[in-house]
């Protein structure tokens, strides 16, 4: 996560807050504050004092302490404002609204997910995919091929979920809806593998859903394609795969 782009909302809330507003990471690191001094200094116990809140408002050395929407247990980041009063705490609970829409926005935006689906889908200028991926991490040349699962009778919200758990891994391989009854796997292929090898992954998909859950699926298949740029190729084919 970047601690500018909190730092962006901060020098936002500034004119309009007369108190010091920032966010603590999940260590206690200041990693933005309307005061600049404040930037990464380490609060430790209000990190044990967040945690001991269980998800609600925290103070800790004359300050209200929110945090963020997170998956786990334990927070990743944290509103802070100055003070202990009611309107502390209101500020605060704004602050985190605010601080929650931009991490949204930055995933989202910086999601490898995300970023694969815009290349299929021919959202996104070809100049700026290399450009992305560097800023994602995303290994470029690396053989990958498009499946489209196409579901046949009434769209079931659980497929998705059925179709991630048989490819767990997201650093390599993305799974995410197209459509109320399409979904795409793009998957990293590995070397040695041939064209039969495809089409048996392409069927246990299909018959996992069939056999485990009753869900009649279709896929098309594209060709393995060895840029990442080429993704968009590999998804037409499965796409008239399943046409013709």
């Amino acid at each position: 996560m970047s601690s500018r782009m909190f730092q962006g909302v901060v020098l936002q809330m500034k004119d309009s807050v007369d108190r010091t507003v920032g966010v603590i990471d999940a260590d206690g690191i200041v990693v933005a504050c309307s005061e600049l001094t404040c930037i990464g200094e380490h609060w430790s116990g209000a990190v044990t004092a967040v945690n001991a809140a269980d998800h609600t408002t925290a103070h800790f050395e004359g300050k209200t302490f929110k945090p963020l929407a997170g998956w786990g247990a334990q927070f990743d980041y944290a509103a802070f404002v100055q003070g202990e009063d009611e309107m502390a705490g209101s500020l605060c609970a704004m602050a985190v609204v605010a601080f929650n829409g931009a991490k949204a926005y930055y995933e989202e935006k910086h999601d490898k997910a995300t970023f694969v689906k815009n290349i299929i889908s021919d959202n996104i200028l070809l100049g700026d995919i290399y450009t992305q991926a560097k800023e994602l991490h995303f290994v470029s040349e690396a053989p990958r091929a498009a499946f489209l699962v196409r579901q046949l009778g009434p769209a079931d919200v659980s497929t998705i979920d059925v179709i991630q758990n048989l490819f767990p891994d997201k650093q390599k391989d993305f799974v995410f809806n197209i459509s109320e009854k399409d979904i795409v796997l793009v998957k990293e292929i590995k070397a040695g593998i041939n064209s039969k090898d495809i089409e048996k992954l392409a069927r246990s998909i299909v018959d996992t859903l069939g056999s485990e859950f009753y869900t009649r699926v279709v896929v098309g298949i594209g060709t393995i394609v060895s840029g990442v740029k080429e993704l968009s190729k590999s998804f037409k084919e499965a796409q008239v795969s399943l046409e013709v």
